[in-house]
């Protein structure tokens, strides 16, 4: 299992898979034909389908920089995943002098056509189980646990990360307006920043979270700087309840890190044994891991058992199970923001319901990863980023599209 450094990227939205990914991809080509003088890139699948909405082709060109074409193969796919491209580069008199068949596998990760995605494994366990049971030989926490294995410059970056997201954050509480694209989307984290403020103690602390979680989905569908938490479709939640735990009841940074560090461990357990792709596994794979991540690092900071963490962590994603990845119009706004706001609520309560048990519950937190991944591939290519069924076949009034 790779360094918690690869499933936390630092980019600029809205999609890992469909613009981190590909600007990577991208970069790395141009990088290895600097003769070339012309470009055309191949979109397939997921990426030919809503690669519009996600501005695929804009930062494919912006990377690039000289004279590209996009050919959009909506019809096609490539067989290692469906976020395929293919790359050919091109010299002065048109011959063809390079190609690439690459894939954008999900939160920024590329793989190739032959290969299984280049991999640098740090962690000598792959699963919840063995880490608990480790644990249990060995003593020690969680945030130990990940501690003791990643490089001395790890915390470093962690602050790095945590910097970021709470950037994205206190930005989007100040934007007003109108998001990008033909929904003419309302920003909405400023006006539920104001109501929270009103609010009596019922109800303030899930306006926060929605406040807060909205707030950073609002600014990666406006193409801002976010974390990949574990995608940029779902970077708004785990940033919303930390900061709800260091703004409302002043947790310090330590404390918040160390739970960025417990909830970075649970998104790499999926990472490796299932999906954090929508368009492989749908939403589930997104929102799904973000709230057993952001429920995993809640149940930390108050001051849960490993057994407690491990269940928040498995109610946040059992919870998702089978939930679709369905933009409307491609574009990483409806229902894409609402699921950031609601999946920040759900952690928090996947986190009090598990801390007020003893941890003991049927189904292990790596059980429901499995069953996750098998949901996904269950699910029919209509409901995984296509925008070919689901709410994404509505029309803007909300009528079905003929």
């Amino acid at each position: 299992m790779e360094s918690i450094k690869e499933l936390y990227k630092i980019g600029n939205g809205p999609s890992s898979s469909h613009t981190i990914g590909p600007k990577y991809a991208a970069k790395k080509f141009a990088k290895k034909n600097p003769a070339a003088s012309s470009f055309k890139v191949f979109l397939y699948g997921s990426l030919a389908l809503t690669g519009k909405g996600h501005m695929t082709d804009y930062i494919i060109k912006k990377t690039l920089l000289k004279e590209t074409e996009i050919i959009w193969k909506q019809d096609e796919y490539l067989p290692l995943h469906p976020n395929g491209m293919i790359f050919e580069a091109y010299d002065n008199k048109q011959n063809k002098i390079d190609e690439w068949e690459v894939y954008s596998i999900g939160g920024g990760a590329l793989a190739d056509k032959n290969t299984k995605p280049a991999k640098c494994d740090i962690y000598p366990h792959t699963n919840m189980k063995d880490i608990i049971k480790h644990l249990e030989e060995k003593g020690g926490t969680l945030w130990e646990y990940v501690y003791g294995v990643e490089d001395k410059n790890f915390q470093k970056y962690l602050k790095k990360v945590w910097e970021t997201m709470k950037s994205a954050i206190e930005r989007g509480l100040e934007a007003d307006g109108t998001l990008p694209g033909i929904l003419k989307l309302q920003r909405k984290a400023p006006s539920y920043f104001v109501k929270a403020n009103m609010q009596n103690k019922f109800a303030e602390d899930d306006t926060y979270l929605f406040a807060y979680a909205l707030a950073v989905a609002e600014e990666n569908a406006s193409a801002g700087k976010v974390v990949t938490a574990p995608t940029c479709g779902s970077s708004g939640i785990l940033p919303a309840v930390l900061y709800l735990f260091r703004k409302k009841y002043d947790f310090s940074e330590i404390r918040i890190i160390k739970a960025l560090a417990v909830a970075g461990l649970i998104g790499n357990l999926v990472k490796e044994n299932a999906s954090i792709s929508g368009a492989d596994v749908g939403c589930q794979g997104e929102v799904g891991t973000a709230c057993a991540m952001a429920a995993a690092a809640c149940a930390q900071l108050l001051g849960g058992t490993t057994y407690q963490i491990e269940y928040a962590a498995s109610s946040g994603l059992e919870h998702h199970l089978g939930l679709t990845c369905d933009p409307i119009a491609g574009l990483v706004q409806v229902p894409c923001i609402e699921r950031n706001a609601f999946g920040a609520q759900r952690a928090f309560d996947s986190a009090l319901y598990a801390i007020h048990s003893d941890g003991r519950h049927l189904v292990p937190f790596d059980n429901v990863t499995e069953v996750m991944e098998q949901t996904g591939h269950d699910l029919p290519s209509l409901y995984k980023e296509t925008s070919l069924g689901g709410l994404a076949t509505m029309g803007l009034h909300g009528r079905q599209k003929k």
